[in-house]
């Protein structure tokens, strides 16, 4: 009986945390041209939003075919970071969206990076089967600190949207909508 209130309390948490920020409706970060910081003489890619911190990419993770993916490898680009799961219903419900943003950005500098946090290369191609997915999916399972890697992670889906330099500009938590993705990811391009 003990187990079941356990597992209730935890449930009702974890629709907490993916629901308040859905209904209090999260907007996206602010730019104005005052946040643009003074031109410097510097190789690398002025930061695109006011940032507290930055992201670590200093992160290999392997693709759903066994290849080596360095994060660090997309400094240069507008990073969405996305950490989700295939069991986790509005998860799913954003990669449709996801699809649709990498299409037509991707050539602006755009990479979606789709960090699976639960299953196993054959478990993942299997979704994709069902659910494809045009961008880079990775997989974290087993790798926590990877969860970490542009700020913390409290449930799914989680996205991170980071900027050239890698600043962290933004985070949204919870379901999406296409509208609010662009608004975040555009300045970043």
């Amino acid at each position: 009986m003990t187990t079941r209130w356990i597992v209730a309390a935890a449930a009702a948490v974890g629709v907490g945390v993916l629901a308040v920020p859905m209904l209090l409706g999260s907007d996206p970060p602010r730019y104005t041209e005052t946040d643009a910081p003074p031109l410097a003489a510097s190789h690398e890619p002025a930061p695109t939003c006011k940032a507290e911190r930055k992201a670590n990419l200093d992160f290999t993770l392997k693709d759903m075919g066994g290849a080596n993916v360095r994060l660090e490898d997309f400094r240069g680009k507008a990073i969405l970071l996305n950490y989700w799961a295939t069991w986790c219903g509005p998860c799913k419900v954003e990669i449709p969206i996801f699809n649709e943003l990498y299409a037509e950005y991707k050539d602006r500098g755009l990479v979606i990076l789709g960090v699976s946090v639960d299953d196993d290369a054959p478990t993942l191609k299997e979704f994709v089967k069902q659910t494809p997915m045009h961008y880079p999916v990775l997989l974290a399972a087993g790798q926590e600190e990877v969860l970490e890697a542009a700020g913390p992670v409290f449930g799914y889906p989680t996205s991170y949207f980071i900027d050239r330099s890698g600043s962290v500009c933004g985070k949204h938590i919870g379901i999406g909508t296409r509208e609010s993705f662009e608004a975040s990811i555009r300045p970043l391009l």
